[in-house]
C-alpha cells in the first residue's frame, strides 16, 4: 500500500433520515468529503446483516450485504417505490436503533421487491446476479425463509428435517416459501447494485474501499447451516466448543465470543474451497480487507462451550502458512490487512511477513505504558508495512480515551503516559485529538487511518463499540457531514505529511 490516509467510518453511522446510514446519497456525499480532504481509503466494518447484539461481526451470512443500508430514494429513482411511500420518520439522528429501523424501512423493502416483478427493467441484471451468486445466495435466501417461518429461531432449534437439511424437506420449503425467498434474493440484487455504484463512485475520486472480515462466523448463520461438516458441532448442530480470546487489554476474565471453531482439516482436505469463495467475493467488495484477529491462522482460544468466562480456554493450532498457500493458488493477490494486536507471537509476526500482509498499530496503546521505546504502538517504531490508526472501532475516542477516569479534566492528574503524549504531540491541550491524527500521520507507517469521531473531537458517548458488553453498541452515527473546517484541518495535514 502507497504512502496514504483514510478515515474508518461504517456505512450505518453515515448522517441522514431514516434511521440509518445509507449507501447511496449519504455515502457518496462522504466520498466527496473524502476528495476534499485528500484521502485514499474509506474503511468499514463488515457490511453483512447484523446478527446478534446488532453486531455486524455477528452476522447471519458472511456473502450477504446489509439490506437495511440500501438507499430508498435510488428505489424510488427505479420506480421501486413513490416519493410519497418514503416519508420515514427519522429515529434519533445520532443513534441507530435497529428494531425501529427494521420496523419503518422493513416494510418498504419488501414493497420494492414485490414490485420489482412487475416493474421490469432490471429483470435481466437480476438474473445474471442470481446466476454468478448461487453459490451462496440460493442457501442464504432459503435460511431466511426458513428462519422467519421459525419465528426468527437459531436453525438448531428447527423441525428437524430442515435443521438436517433433508433434501425432501428442503424441495417443500423451497416450493412453499417461494414469495419470501424470492423476496430475500431481490434485497441482495438492489444490495449489490447499490454497492456497485458507490464503488464506481469511490475509484472516480481515487478512493480505495477497506473491507472487514472476521476470522469466525456466527453460529446462527447460513454459513454454519449450509456447511455443518466444516464446524465443531454436536449431532444436533450445537458448539462443541466456541472462540474467543484469554484475558486481555478489554477484560479481566476474556471474551467469550460463541462463535463455533473450524475443523481445518477438512477444510484443508478439499484445498480451503469455502474460505477461497469467502475472500473472493469480500475481493469483489472491496479493494483491501482487513481481517480480523488474523492470529487465529496460527492458534486461537478455543473455549469449552459449557464455561461461563474465556478464562478456562486454551490454545489450539490454526492451519498457519499451508492456508495461505493453498487460497493463494485461487487468488494471487490477497490485498489483505492482518489485524494483529493484543497478545502477538512471533510465529503471528512471522507469518504475517511471509506473505507480505500490513500489521496494525493503534496510537493509544503507544502512551499506555512507560516503556514508550519498546513499544510497538508507538509512532517513533512504526515500519511502513504497518497501518497505523488513532483507535479503532474497539477503542473509545481519541477524547474518550485521553480523558478516561478523570471526569474534570484537570491536565494535572494526568498519568506519565498520556504527558509524554502531549509532549510528543506538540499541541494545546484541548486539541489532543488533531495531535494523535498529526502523530499518525507523520509516522513511518504506510497507511494512516483516522476514525471520524477523532477528526470531529467526539467524547465516549460515540465509542462504536466496547468489548465484551452486549449493550449500546454498533448504534453511533454522525449528525451532519463534515464540517469544511474539518476537512480544510485534515487537508493540510494529509498535504504536510505527503499522503495526499
Amino acid at each position: 500500500m502507497p504512502r496514504s490516509s483514510g478515515v474508518l467510518l461504517h456505512p450505518t453511522s453515515l448522517p441522514g433520515t431514516g434511521g440509518i446510514g445509507e449507501i447511496g446519497g449519504p455515502a457518496v456525499r462522504f466520498l466527496d468529503s473524502l476528495a476534499r480532504m485528500g484521502q485514499s481509503w474509506w474503511q468499514m466494518l463488515p457490511v453483512g446483516p447484523t446478527g446478534y447484539a446488532d453486531s455486524p461481526y455477528q452476522s447471519p451470512s458472511t456473502f450477504a450485504g446489509n439490506p437495511l443500508i440500501i438507499d430508498i430514494q435510488h428505489l424510488v429513482e427505479h420506480g421501486l417505490l413513490t416519493h410519497d411511500e418514503t416519508n420515514l420518520a427519522d429515529v434519533v439522528r445520532d443513534r441507530v436503533h435497529y428494531g425501529a429501523v427494521i420496523r419503518s424501512k422493513g416494510p418498504l423493502l419488501a414493497r420494492a421487491a414485490e414490485r420489482m416483478d412487475t416493474t421490469g427493467g432490471l429483470s435481466d441484471e437480476f438474473d445474471a446476479f442470481r446466476h454468478a451468486n448461487g453459490h451462496w445466495l440460493t442457501d442464504y435466501a432459503l435460511y431466511g425463509a426458513l428462519k422467519e417461518a421459525h419465528d426468527m429461531r437459531a436453525w438448531p432449534e428447527w423441525d428437524t428435517p430442515v435443521r438436517d437439511r433433508r433434501p425432501d424437506a428442503l424441495e417443500e420449503a423451497t416450493r412453499s416459501l417461494g414469495d419470501a425467498i424470492r423476496r430475500m434474493e431481490i434485497l441482495q440484487f438492489l444490495f449489490d447494485k447499490q454497492w456497485r455504484h458507490l464503488r464506481r463512485e469511490a475509484s472516480s475520486r481515487g478512493i480505495g474501499l477497506i473491507g472487514d472480515i472476521p476470522i469466525f462466523v456466527a453460529h446462527d448463520s447460513a454459513d454454519v447451516w449450509t456447511n455443518r461438516h466444516l464446524f465443531d458441532l454436536d449431532e444436533v448442530g450445537q458448539p462443541r466448543n466456541i472462540a474467543g480470546v484469554p484475558p486481555d487489554y478489554f477484560s479481566e476474565t476474556g471474551q467469550r465470543w460463541g462463535n463455533p471453531l473450524y475443523l481445518w482439516e477438512r477444510h484443508g482436505a478439499d484445498g480451503y474451497e469455502w474460505w477461497v469463495r469467502r475472500l473472493r467475493h469480500v475481493l469483489e467488495r472491496f479493494d483491501v480487507v482487513r481481517v480480523d484477529h488474523f492470529r487465529g491462522f496460527v492458534d486461537y482460544w478455543e473455549i469449552p462451550v459449557s464455561a461461563p468466562t474465556a478464562v478456562g480456554g486454551h490454545w489450539a493450532r490454526g492451519p498457519g502458512a499451508h492456508f495461505f498457500d493453498e487460497v493463494g493458488r485461487h487468488l494471487p493477490a490477497m490485498p489483505i490487512i492482518a489485524e494483529d494486536l493484543g497478545i502477538i507471537t512471533d510465529e503471528v509476526t512471522a507469518l504475517r511477513e511471509q506473505f507480505g500482509f500490513p500489521g496494525m498499530r493503534v496510537l493509544q496503546f503507544g502512551f499506555d505504558v512507560e516503556e514508550a521505546d519498546t513499544n510497538l504502538h508507538h509512532p517513533d517504531l512504526y515500519d511502513a508495512d504497518v497501518v497505523a490508526y488513532t483507535g479503532t472501532h474497539d477503542n473509545d475516542t481519541a477524547i474518550g480515551w485521553f480523558w478516561k477516569d478523570h471526569p474534570r479534566r484537570d491536565p494535572g492528574s494526568l498519568d506519565i503516559g498520556r504527558h509524554r503524549l502531549v509532549e510528543a504531540a506538540d499541541c494545546p491541550i484541548g486539541e489532543i485529538h488533531w495531535g494523535m491524527v498529526s502523530l499518525v500521520a507523520s509516522s513511518a507507517a504506510a497507511t494512516a487511518i483516522f476514525p471520524v469521531q477523532d477528526l470531529l473531537g467526539l467524547d465516549s458517548e460515540a465509542r462504536m463499540n466496547t468489548p465484551a458488553t452486549m449493550d449500546g453498541n454498533w448504534a453511533w452515527r454522525m449528525s451532519d457531514h463534515l464540517t469544511p473546517a474539518i476537512e480544510e484541518r485534515l487537508a493540510t495535514i494529509t498535504t504536510e505529511t505527503v499522503r495526499g
